[in-house]
C-alpha cells in the first residue's frame, strides 16, 4: 500500500507541474501579433499627358486585279504592284518602309439561275488576285503625293492611315514626371487635411496608356478619278498618357 501511494504522488506531481511549462508557449504567438502593426499609409494616383506632333504615317495599300483565269489575274497584279513599288521608291521611301502584308487568289463564282429543273453548283467565271502593302512615310509632307502616285499606278484598295511617332521616349518621360508630380501634390493635400506628415514612398506602379493616334480613312479611286492636286493631309497631334499609383507612409 505504501508503494502505491508513492506512485500516485509521483504521477500527481507531473500533472501539477505541466501547466506552468505550457503557459509561456501559449503566450508567445499573442505577443508576436501585438508587435506587428500595419503601417499607416495613403494611396494616390497621378496622371500626366504630353502631346506631340506625329512625324510618321503608316498605311495599308492594295492592288486587286481580275481576269478570266488565275494566271492572267496574277500577271496583271504583279505588273501593277511592281509599278507601285517603284513609284514609292522614287518618292524617297526606303526598302525597310515597304512590306508585303497580304496576298490572296480568290475565284469568282456565278450562280446558276434557280428556275432550271436541275440544281447546279456555282460556276467559276474568273479569278481575283489581291496584293497588300504596308508602308511607312517618314516625311509627312510627301504623304499626299505618295497616295496620289500609288492610286494613279494601280492601287485600288486601301484602309486607315495612322499617324505616329518614331521616337516618343522624350514625350513619355515628360508625361511620367507630370504624373509623379500630380501624385505627390495629391498626397500632400490629403496628409495636410488629415493633420499628419507625409513620409517615405512605399511603392510606385506605372500604367502607360497607348497613345491615341489620329487615323484618317482613305478611299482609293481609279486613276481617271484622281484630281491633279495632291491629296490634303492633316496630321494633328498624338497624346501620350501615363498614370502612376503611389503609396506614401504617414508620420503620426
Amino acid at each position: 500500500m505504501s508503494g502505491l501511494r508513492r506512485f500516485t504522488f509521483a504521477v500527481a506531481s507531473v500533472v501539477w507541474v505541466a501547466p506552468f511549462v505550457a503557459l509561456p508557449l501559449m503566450a508567445t504567438p499573442a505577443m508576436a501579433q501585438e508587435a506587428v502593426r500595419p503601417e499607416a499609409a495613403v494611396n494616390v494616383s497621378g496622371e500626366g499627358e504630353v502631346s506631340l506632333a506625329p512625324d510618321m504615317a503608316m498605311m495599308q495599300l492594295g492592288v486587286v486585279s481580275e481576269a478570266k483565269d488565275a494566271a492572267a489575274a496574277l500577271k496583271a497584279n504583279n505588273q501593277a504592284m511592281a509599278k507601285v513599288l517603284q513609284a514609292l521608291k522614287d518618292k524617297g521611301l526606303a526598302d525597310r518602309d515597304l512590306q508585303t502584308s497580304g496576298f490572296q487568289i480568290t475565284p469568282r463564282y456565278r450562280q446558276v439561275p434557280e428556275n432550271k429543273a436541275s440544281s447546279q453548283p456555282p460556276v467559276i467565271e474568273g479569278y481575283s488576285v489581291s496584293n497588300g502593302l504596308t508602308i511607312r512615310v517618314r516625311d509627312l509632307s510627301k504623304l499626299g503625293g505618295v497616295i496620289d502616285a500609288s492610286v494613279a499606278l494601280g492601287v485600288n484598295q486601301g484602309g486607315e492611315i495612322h499617324f505616329t511617332n518614331e521616337k516618343p521616349d522624350a514625350a513619355l518621360a515628360e508625361a511620367r514626371k507630370a504624373a509623379m508630380a500630380d501624385a505627390v501634390d495629391k498626397a500632400k493635400t490629403l496628409a495636410q487635411a488629415a493633420g499628419v506628415k507625409l513620409g517615405r514612398i512605399i511603392s510606385i506602379n506605372e500604367n502607360t496608356v497607348r497613345p491615341f493616334e489620329p487615323a484618317m480613312m482613305m478611299k482609293t479611286a481609279m486613276a481617271r478619278d484622281v484630281a491633279p492636286a495632291p491629296m490634303p493631309v492633316a496630321a494633328g497631334e498624338n497624346a501620350y498618357r501615363v498614370t502612376v499609383n503611389v503609396s506614401f507612409a504617414l508620420e503620426q
